[in-house]
């Protein structure tokens, strides 16, 4: 398999690739947010102002519709997600560069925040007795049942982020890569669309199971 560009060898440190576009990637949206945020405007100007606006916005919108009243008050979680997820997704579309989505450890990093996330802003919201009493189900003489599924369950939430996401993105580099090779001159340009649909799917995909997780959290168990 063709090695990345971007490869750094530390000697004495095993160091995998993803962890270098990882990086490259949180210091390309760091600095675009820092440029845009610097120059913000009533009336938007610019190509960058209007685009995080409008993909801000539509996030948000996005939010309001999954999760509902109060919302957007995760936004930074959601928001910074769905921008890594997108362009780690693209990345790999690139000749020569690798996804780190298509690397199972940085979607597992992602996928253990959003986990603990959502449990942490259920306790907060309920009361710890009060959350717990929630995974015990609506008949109490069913809790010894119902408790141990409702913990499977969540346990298996960051594993379905994880592999899913995994899954799609390796698959997707992996099809690229020997159409390259088979067609060195010339990749085939419905196969790029359809990998640039395919990275805004799981990104979506992501991004909403997220939301849902968060709404289950804040929601009033009776």
């Amino acid at each position: 398999m063709e090695e990345p560009l971007l490869y750094i060898n530390i000697p004495g440190f095993e160091h995998y690739p993803h962890v270098t576009y990882t990086w490259v990637i949180i210091i390309l949206l760091s600095v675009a947010s820092f440029l845009v945020g610097r120059r913000l405007k009533l009336v938007p100007e610019g190509v960058g102002q209007n685009f995080f606006e409008v993909a801000v916005e539509g996030i948000a919108n996005f939010m309001d519709e999954n999760i509902g009243h109060g919302g957007r008050r995760y936004l930074p979680l959601i928001g910074t997600i769905a921008f890594f997820i997108l362009l780690s997704n693209l990345v790999g579309l690139i000749p020569g560069f690798l996804s780190p989505t298509a690397n199972v450890n940085t979607n597992a990093a992602m996928a253990v925040v959003v986990f603990l996330t959502y449990h942490y802003i259920g306790i907060t919201r309920h009361g710890i007795v009060k959350y717990l009493k929630s995974f015990t189900g609506p008949i109490w003489w069913l809790a010894p049942l119902i408790f141990p599924l409702e913990i499977i369950t969540h346990l298996a939430r960051p594993l379905t982020l994880t592999l899913r996401l995994f899954g799609n993105i390796k698959g997707e580099d992996l099809v690229l890569i020997i159409l390259a090779s088979l067609v060195p001159l010339l990749l085939p340009v419905p196969m790029m669309f359809l990998a640039i649909f395919t990275s805004i799917i799981q990104t979506v995909i992501f991004s909403l199971l997220s939301m849902f997780y968060i709404a289950g959290a804040l929601e009033e168990h009776h």
